[in-house]
């Protein structure tokens, strides 16, 4: 295929020495060769910076920025983004590895739906070729068959004017931001599900993902504030339907996490944190 088009893989770090060198490594052996790696710093203090310039030296498509403060994960990634000047944009983690045919077979395939702002990692992965959901279908799909919309930055490719025209990632819901995120990029754009995996997603102790207590709060917040906020092709009857199931499967989450830890304190802090009230508590067992 002609590689024409210029994608922007944007590589967020904080405290990665350990891993981004492997991270670096398959972005260049990447078979689509007009890209641009930004790798953004994040005040690490090991030699994460170190790592990243030695290879910026080697390879000018590799540009390195340093935050003048810790931005965190999501501000992170927007402060990435701001950089891009690709007409895609793409996460590859530095503590993960990207594919080595992935990056030209997500541009060829944007390349044959104009008309989507967005494409991500499906759930069947089971088929031949990838398919597009309009925003009803897919926040419908995700609602009420499978939550198609569960997938983390690093299984999705995004238009660059369409993630800046959504208003880059939300800040404010810890490790769900991402969540909130394809929600309101599925209420703007049609969305393109590719059948295969984009990275290779490592786990360690290190991860956000391992957050278990701020996914706790944070997943009740940004699913009762999507629904109120953004424009979801949802009638009222349905949207009640998905806040009484939020507000039950809060109740249920909480309550395990009591039984989990015997700590009353922290539990007591996560309610507040999702403001969670005994009214809505209600809500959620009687009225579902």
């Amino acid at each position: 295929m002609s590689q024409t088009e210029l994608v922007s893989v944007l590589m967020t770090a904080y405290n990665r020495e350990a891993f981004i060198s492997e991270a670096i490594e398959s972005v260049l052996a990447s078979s689509y060769e007009c890209f641009e790696l930004i790798i953004v710093d994040d005040c690490s203090i090991d030699n994460t910076e170190t790592i990243a310039r030695s290879y910026a030296l080697i390879d000018d498509r590799i540009k390195v920025y340093v935050n003048i403060q810790n931005l965190g994960d999501y501000g992170n990634r927007n402060m990435a983004a701001s950089y891009a000047r690709g007409t895609y944009i793409m996460f590859v983690d530095s503590d993960d590895k990207i594919f080595p045919n992935v990056i030209e077979s997500c541009v060829r395939t944007m390349g044959q739906f104009p008309h989507c702002g967005i494409g991500m990692v499906g759930k069947n992965r089971q088929l031949n070729s990838p398919f597009v959901l309009s925003s009803e279908e897919a926040i419908f799909s995700h609602f009420f068959k499978e939550p198609l919309l569960i997938v983390g930055p690093g299984g999705t490719i995004q238009r660059k004017d369409f993630f800046d025209r959504i208003k880059q990632y939300v800040v404010e819901y810890g490790p769900a931001n991402d969540m909130y995120h394809h929600l309101k990029a599925a209420c703007y754009s049609p969305i393109v599900f590719f059948p295969f995996e984009f990275i290779y997603y490592r786990r360690h102790a290190g991860q956000e993902i391992n957050n278990q207590y701020s996914y706790l709060y944070n997943n009740y917040r940004y699913l009762r504030d999507a629904i109120f906020e953004l424009p979801l092709p949802l009638s009222p009857a349905q949207k009640q339907w998905v806040l009484k199931k939020n507000k039950r499967r809060f109740v249920t989450n909480i309550v395990f996490y009591y039984i989990s830890t015997f700590n009353f304190k922290k539990t007591l802090v996560a309610i507040r944190k999702a403001d969670f009230s005994f009214r809505n508590a209600l809500e959620g067992i009687f009225q579902y």
